[in-house]
C-alpha cells in the first residue's frame, strides 16, 4: 500500500508543475485561502487513486466537502488529503509547496506521505516501519532524531508566509531559549524537525487536519526505536487543529498561550 500510495503522490505533484510556469488563475475559496488548477487536479488523481487501492475506506480532501461528524465520528480508518499544501508558496513559485496524503486510524495518523513535487524531495512515514526521506542528492535514508526537551536552546521552523514576532518571548516564558529561526512552507515544517535539521516547529495561528496528518505520521516515527508524542489528533467535530509546538519529548498545555 504504502509504495502505491508514494506513487500516487508522485503522480499529482507531477500534475501540480504543469501549471507551476503559467499564469495562476486565482480562485478565492468561502475562508478567503487561495486555490488554483493545480489544487483541483492534484485532488482529482489522488482521490481516484485512494478509491481503487482502498474502495471501502472514505477520504476526506481538502478540495472536497467534510461528512457530518455523526457520520465521521463512525469510521475507524480514513484518508485524509491536501492535494495542495502551500498554495501560497505555489502562488509565489519559491517551490515549498507539497502533496500530502495520510491514513488515519483512531485518531492517529498511521501512514504519511509528503511529496514536493518542485523540489523533488520526497518523506514518508508508517506506524511500526519508521519515517524515511528521499531527495535529490540522495537515496533513502531512514530518519531518527531526538525529541527536544526543555528548558533549553533550540532551533524554531518559522512560516515562510505567516511570521509572528512575539513567538520567541511566548517560548522563552516556558524556558524554551530561540538560537536559530528555520524559515519553511507547507508541511515540509514538520520533516525539518523529524530529520533533525529544527528542534520545534511552534504553529501559533490557525491550520487544518488536512494541512499536518501526513507530516504528522513523518515526525511521529522519526523516531528508530519508538514513537514520538504529537500534540495532534484526527477526525474532531471541528478540523481546526489547535496551536501546538511540535518536536517536545512531552505534549504541553497550550492555554498559557
Amino acid at each position: 500500500m504504502l509504495n502505491t500510495v508514494i506513487d500516487l503522490a508522485k503522480k499529482a505533484g507531477l500534475a501540480t508543475l504543469e501549471f507551476y510556469t503559467e499564469d495562476v488563475d486565482i480562485i478565492s475559496k468561502e475562508d478567503n485561502s487561495p486555490l488554483t488548477k493545480a489544487d483541483l487536479a492534484s485532488h482529482h488523481i489522488i482521490v481516484e487513486g485512494l478509491k481503487k487501492l482502498t474502495p471501502s475506506i472514505p477520504i476526506i480532501s481538502e478540495e472536497s466537502g467534510v461528512p457530518d461528524y455523526d457520520i465521521r465520528k463512525q469510521w475507524q480508518k480514513f484518508w485524509m488529503v491536501d492535494p495542495l499544501d502551500g498554495t501560497k508558496e505555489f502562488i509565489k513559485r519559491n517551490d515549498e509547496f507539497t502533496v500530502n496524503i495520510a491514513l488515519i486510524e483512531d485518531g492517529v495518523p498511521i501512514l504519511g506521505v509528503v511529496y514536493a513535487p518542485a523540489l523533488d524531495l520526497l518523506y514518508y512515514g508508517k506506524k511500526g516501519l519508521g519515517s524515511f526521506k528521499k531527495s535529490i542528492e540522495s537515496d533513502v535514508i531512514q530518519l531518527d532524531s531526538k525529541a527536544f526537551k526543555k528548558p533549553g536552546k533550540a532551533r524554531i521552523v518559522v512560516s515562510r508566509s505567516h511570521g509572528n514576532d512575539s513567538t520567541a518571548k511566548k517560548l522563552d516564558s516556558i524556558g524554551i531559549k530561540v538560537t536559530e529561526e528555520v524559515p519553511s512552507g507547507s508541511s515540509i515544517k514538520f520533516c525539518l524537525v523529524a530529520e533533525g535539521k529544527a528542534d520545534i516547529y511552534p504553529r501559533l495561528g490557525p491550520t487544518m487536519e488536512w494541512d499536518t496528518a501526513a507530516a504528522d505520521a513523518v515526525y511521529r516515527y522519526s523516531l528508530k526505536n519508538g514513537i514520538k508524542p504529537s500534540p495532534l489528533i484526527y477526525n474532531k467535530e471541528n478540523l481546526l487543529n489547535p496551536y501546538f509546538i511540535l518536536g517536545l519529548d512531552e505534549n504541553i498545555d497550550m492555554g498559557i498561550f
